[in-house]
């Protein structure tokens, strides 16, 4: 049902809106002068804005769409009429049926009553700090809930500086020059409770009320948090609700707007096939060149040609309008997402100059002073094997027959796995996946010993969370959100562990990818880390040869850092009791556990569609129980897999 922009808000719409309520239903309902109500299903909070047509208020009226229940409304008195009883009647319809209602109502205070403090030292202007002032009345006010609100609003940080929150008890709980929705009488005959909570307009040019980006994003985050600790306070102290998180009282379905723009974003990145691209075509012609120098002269590389034109991809990815999603927490993870395609962007159309390393730097890290030190430690204890290859090695289509009956057992749990394991002519040796594939070049030989290790590392994780992501609502899952390729790469290197496949020979290959970076960051030719790699640490030189191929690779790529840095993290966080399932739901990086759990128990995504063959083994099992409780990288070593 639909209002025209002039009419009141009539009986029929506020009948049809607490109809749907009281079944629980979901309801999208446009108000008249451009005002909308939201609610998901039957909450028992509402979180309301009026707009105020005599002032600029750029922003404040979108604190409170990220909440699964809320009303926007106009401010101006002709197309007004019919808001007061139609909030009335909301908060009656959930009283009845879950023995209270909260209103809370936000507005942005004055911007003249900003604090402009100096330092007391140089005199320079600070940057105000956060603020906020919660307005409630005696004696009819919920206490828990008003502390709970205070102790969470405290807790957001802007500009260096925690939030000031102040409680008054004896002021109007409603915007200045508007009167109260609900009076007091009104409240304590339905059974309802009225906050009003004004926020200090930080997040806005007091001159020219132009909204500052990231200070009201981050700002739009914690008060979004605020206020569900608030509410899930309030649903436990006085209702019949009993969420299981405060995070269960936020919004579980997805809007059209979440929906597009998810989709927008990983078509762009199903455009380009990045490894794909940055792997040279020519890698065993290089090293017979480069082992005919006698090992001195640099490798020239030659790479596919670009399939699209990096500055029309990246045309089409700034069009996304990620800062129009109201979900505060997936617009967060849409503009990480945003920013680290384009950096990937940029890199394609700098593969092969000294602009790729930068640009690398930017997407995948540096390697960090004590990310280096567990580096040399490894190499140091590690001892070199020179008998891996002693059995007969696998070759291609050996190795692709194992991965089909790998992935045949996936397939069985879920008939959406459709990878294929593809011998590549253009891919000399190496294993990738991508697309949703196994892809093994066609001089790909490996030892039997590692193949077991290697289908999980492949198989087990990288393909399992990419179907697993492609099960799940949001596309974006599937291809990777910003910054997956650490927590992705340690949880592989994990299951090679799991499985007794960690060799020593692979510890020092992690170990080696960080040396070899550190020193192509320091722009050490590609001949003296080779040789680096052979006279000081003992490497095979075909094998050294690879090592700093990977990392020399476009012009520099830091992502192999990755391997063992997230190899620190992932048994970081077992340590910490960490569930390993949350990371099964996709691709995702450490960052994004908390959004994983908040979005798990918001009832948006579900659990993993597929299980890694490993965490059904019960040595695999054991193994990660005892290694849990002091999981590091040098216990790894002392108590190897194998």
């Amino acid at each position: 049902m639909t209002t025209s922009s002039h009419e009141p808000i009539s009986p029929s719409v506020i009948d049809d809106i607490c109809a749907r309520l009281a079944e629980n239903r979901r309801v999208r309902q446009p108000l008249p002068g451009g005002g909308s109500l939201h609610i998901e299903r039957l909450l028992p909070f509402l979180c309301v804005y009026r707009r105020n047509p005599s002032r600029r208020d750029a922003g404040t009226g979108t604190l409170v769409t990220g909440e699964a229940s809320y009303l926007l409304a106009p401010g101006d008195a002709p197309v007004r009429s019919g808001l007061k009883k139609l909030v009335k009647r909301i908060a009656a319809t959930a009283t009845d049926r879950l023995g209270s209602f909260l209103i809370l109502e936000i507005w942005a205070g004055d911007a003249g009553n900003v604090p402009r403090e100096v330092d007391g030292v140089t005199g320079e202007l600070l940057l105000p700090g956060p603020g906020f002032r919660i307005l409630t009345r005696r004696p009819h006010r919920p206490e828990s809930t008003v502390a709970t609100l205070e102790f969470a609003l405290q807790r957001i940080r802007l500009h260096g500086q925690a939030a000031e929150v102040e409680i008054n008890l004896h002021a109007r709980n409603h915007p200045p020059g508007m009167g109260a929705l609900v009076s007091e009488s009104e409240a304590s005959r339905i059974g309802c409770h009225v906050l009003g909570l004004e926020v200090r307009p930080i997040y806005r040019d007091p001159e020219t009320g132009e909204l500052y980006d990231r200070v009201f994003r981050s700002l739009r985050r914690g008060l979004a948090r605020s206020l569900k600790k608030a509410f899930f306070t309030f649903a436990l102290n006085r209702t019949s609700v009993r969420p299981q998180h405060y995070f269960s009282l936020g919004g579980n379905s997805l809007s059209q707007q979440v929906l597009t723009v998810d989709r927008q974003l990983a078509e762009i990145s199903g455009q380009f096939k990045f490894l794909l691209l940055v792997t040279p075509v020519n890698a065993e012609r290089s090293w017979r060149e480069f082992e005919a120098s006698g090992y001195a002269k640099p490798p020239s590389f030659q790479y596919r040609p670009l399939d699209a034109d990096p500055m029309l991809l990246k045309r089409r990815l700034m069009r996304i309008a990620t800062e129009r999603v109201d979900d505060p927490t997936l617009a967060h993870v849409f503009r990480q997402t945003q920013d680290e395609l384009d950096r990937q962007i940029m890199m394609l159309g700098d593969i092969g100059t000294r602009r790729f390393l930068p640009g690398s730097m930017q997407v995948f890290g540096e390697v960090e002073p004590g990310l280096l030190t567990l580096a040399h430690e490894i190499l140091s204890r590690c001892p070199i094997q020179k008998d891996e290859m002693v059995e007969s090695p696998l070759d291609a289509r050996a190795f692709a027959r194992l991965a089909k009956r790998e992935i045949d057992h996936y397939r069985r749990q879920a008939a959406t796995f459709t990878a294929t394991a593809i011998v590549r002519d253009d891919i000399y040796s190496g294993l990738l996946t991508t697309g949703g594939n196994l892809l093994i070049g066609r001089g790909t030989s490996i030892p039997a010993r590692r193949a077991e290790a290697l289908l999980h590392h492949e198989i087990g994780t990288h393909l399992v969370t990419h179907y697993s992501g492609a099960a799940q609502p949001l596309r974006l899952l599937r291809v990777g959100l910003a910054g997956y390729d650490g927590f992705q790469e340690g949880l592989a290197v994990l299951s090679e562990y799991l499985v007794g496949g960690l060799t020593s020979t692979r510890m020092r290959t992690l170990a080696g990818r960080v040396v070899a970076t550190d020193l192509m960051i320091r722009r050490e030719p590609f001949a003296s880390t080779f040789h680096e790699l052979v006279n000081q640490y003992g490497f095979e030189r075909r094998a050294a040869y690879t090592l700093v191929l990977r990392v020399y690779r476009g012009g520099g790529l830091t992502k192999d850092v990755a391997y063992l840095r997230g190899l620190v993290e992932i048994l970081d966080y077992i340590s910490k009791g960490g569930d390993l399932s949350l990371l099964l739901v996709g691709k995702v990086a450490g960052d994004h556990i908390p959004v994983i759990r908040e979005l798990l128990l918001r009832g948006v995504l579900r659990r993993p569609a597929l299980r890694p063959r490993y965490l059904e083994d019960a040595s695999c099992v054991g193994r990660l129980a005892r290694l849990a409780p002091h999981a590091t990288v040098l216990n790894l070593l002392d108590a190897p897999s194998t």
